[in-house]
């Protein structure tokens, strides 16, 4: 895949913080070191944010920050003509997608394919060949705030994948650790209410990741 966090790689696990709805939260996040800011675009998501002002975002962080656009559901018109609106960089899909409509997408922007645990092992095969596609572990609930049960998971996670699932700053360590996950990905246990992220629970989680060896 067309590496959609393009820092420098760290010795542990990269850093992507979700349901980014400001300007000032991306901000502060990538000040704080985040290699990528996902904004969901879902119109169910509590954490729903328009083009416009994911597109200022973006143009806030700049290009050595991913920006990525999430979706659920959502039809190809409606996905590439929202990316490229507000300046996304990767596109993360969720739901049950077929395979035709995701290596549709991979053809314009480097995706993210969200698969729950008991997807994984010949659903993630499919993908194990295909670069422009990296695979991500998520809750089966996106967004809630439940942590995933880690030691399941050592057998089945893929190499390379991202790692999503009520992680925060008091546990990723030891999420790093059991999976050794590509990048981590929070939402819901770094804010001060849903959509308006804490600074300094932002802050103690990318300390955290930073401070972890795999």
């Amino acid at each position: 895949m067309a590496d959609p966090t393009p820092h420098t790689p760290h010795p542990t696990a990269r850093i992507k913080i979700c349901g980014t709805t400001s300007v000032e939260d991306a901000v502060q996040a990538a000040q704080a070191g985040a290699d990528a800011l996902g904004f969901i675009f879902a119109p169910i998501s509590k954490r729903l944010v328009s083009p416009q002002v994911a597109r200022a975002a973006s143009l806030s962080v700049g290009p050595a920050v991913s920006r990525v656009g999430v979706f659920l559901d959502q039809g190809l018109d409606e996905v590439l003509r929202t990316a490229e609106a507000a300046r996304m960089s990767a596109v993360q899909l969720h739901g049950p997608l077929s395979d035709i409509f995701v290596r549709a997408v991979a053809d314009f922007y480097p995706v993210l394919r969200v698969l729950r645990p008991a997807d994984l092992g010949a659903r993630a095969e499919v993908w194990a060949s295909v670069p422009t596609v990296t695979l991500m572990v998520d809750a089966p609930q996106p967004g809630g705030g439940v942590p995933l049960d880690w030691e399941s998971l050592r057998e089945t996670f893929p190499a390379g994948a991202w790692l999503a699932g009520g992680l925060g700053p008091w546990n990723v360590a030891g999420a790093i650790r059991v999976l050794q996950p590509a990048c981590v990905d929070a939402v819901s246990q770094l804010e001060a209410r849903p959509g308006v992220k804490d600074p300094a629970k932002v802050a103690a989680f990318i300390g955290a990741v930073r401070a972890t060896s795999p």
